[in-house]
């Protein structure tokens, strides 16, 4: 069984997306054992709660510096004793400690085809409004391993998204999220809970 604990800021549609496919089975041998979000007024938080999920709420608001806070989330995370750490719209730098410690073991979902429209500040509707104003045709969403650059790990899936002349950035974040980010999500997540089952076999 992979343990897996997801990270996430806002309203937590990727977050569904994984319980959808854990309960459906599009995901096997997986469990969610945490939800961690940085915003107490977070709808995934919620998501969380209404499956029956552990859902806990570290805001670097509530610590007198980043180093409590990033004590306490590592703390929590150890805690959780995860396999896989899913970070599903986070948006927080990771400690490099955690980084350390579980190495190939964080996964990120990032809304365009990277290279392109990432690095430091994209992320939100900033990633869809710079692709339609350089007037790219496609674009799409990646699933990526975390290191200590920002969305320069190593690339685990992609899926392409076209875009249309009608586009806003609203229209094409939506679609993006529909045609890509809920589909290759669960799909790297059962990706990497059949390599653990297939390893937890051979020993």
């Amino acid at each position: 069984m992979l343990n897996i604990v997801v990270c996430v800021s806002g309203g937590g549609t990727n977050l569904q997306a994984i319980i959808d496919g854990i309960d459906n089975g599009t995901i096997k041998n997986t469990q969610i054992t945490g939800v961690i979000s940085n915003n107490e007024s977070a709808y995934a938080l919620k998501r969380a709660e209404s499956a029956n999920i552990a859902a806990y709420c570290i805001s670097p608001k509530r610590f007198e510096n980043r180093e409590a806070f990033n004590r306490a989330f590592l703390g929590k995370i150890d805690e959780l004793a995860p396999d896989l750490i899913v970070l599903a719209g986070f948006l927080v730098i990771l400690p490099e400690d955690l980084i350390k410690r579980y190495r190939n073991r964080i996964i990120n979902i990032h809304p365009s085809l990277i290279p392109s429209f990432c690095g430091k500040g994209y992320y939100g509707l900033k990633v869809h409004k710079e692709a339609l104003a350089r007037g790219v045709k496609i674009t799409g969403a990646t699933v990526h391993f975390v290191d200590e650059g920002t969305d320069t790990g190593e690339i685990i899936c992609q899926k392409a998204v076209e875009i249309l002349k009608e586009d806003t950035p609203e229209s094409l974040q939506r679609r993006v999220m529909e045609e890509a980010e809920w589909i290759i999500l669960p799909k790297a997540i059962n990706e990497i809970a059949l390599q653990k089952a297939g390893k937890g076999k051979e020993n």
